[in-house]
């Protein structure tokens, strides 16, 4: 299995172009999200945010997703961060996107920056920058489709300090699994 797990992502790595992030792929990324319906607002009165510019995910049947990012406080950058996924359930093929997770308050974002373990239950599909999906984890729930970069997939409201929304940058894949993700924060 192991094996496999590893053919896949060398399959996605040739797939989708994930290169390292440059500086300005964060502020690209961000104004994306700025320029994209609901999330809009959220710059406004989050007290921070997480912003990656892309992550990029496979599975058959078992699955995983990667990507690194930048971590902003009251307007300025203050780490790095870091998403890995594990997933198992009916999945099949591989896609990129780009995330941006809002903290509410200071509360949220110290529980961020904890690099806390979180699970949720995502069902989706994918093709090309078009995307349709629902989710629900202890991050809140959320559903929606997206059409392209300046469409962002969110449920509109914080839950629990949170608030998360996706451009979908491309791919072919559906899935519907348990997943796991682990963010790490280091300080800059």
């Amino acid at each position: 299995m192991p094996k496999r797990l590893l053919s896949l992502f060398a399959v996605l790595a040739f797939a989708l172009p994930i290169s390292a992030a440059r500086a300005d792929e964060f502020t690209d990324t961000a104004n994306l999200f700025r320029n994209a319906g609901q999330s809009a607002a959220f710059f406004k009165n989050s007290y921070g945010y997480a912003v990656f510019p892309t992550i990029g995910k496979a599975g058959i049947g078992v699955g995983g997703a990667f990507g690194k990012g930048r971590v902003f406080a009251k307007g300025k950058a203050v780490g790095e961060t870091s998403m890995t996924q594990a997933s198992i359930g009916f999945q099949l093929g591989g896609q990129g996107f780009s995330q941006i997770i809002f903290f509410e308050d200071e509360r949220a974002f110290r529980e961020f920056t904890k690099g806390n373990f979180e699970f949720g239950a995502d069902a989706s599909a994918v093709a090309i920058t078009a995307a349709a999906g629902a989710s629900a984890s202890t991050t809140g729930a959320s559903a929606g489709a997206s059409g392209g970069k300046k469409d962002a997939v969110t449920a509109g409201k914080y839950y629990k300090g949170f608030a998360t929304f996706t451009i979908v940058k491309g791919g072919l894949m559906y899935e519907a699994a348990i997943a796991g993700q682990k963010f790490s924060y280091k300080k800059l």
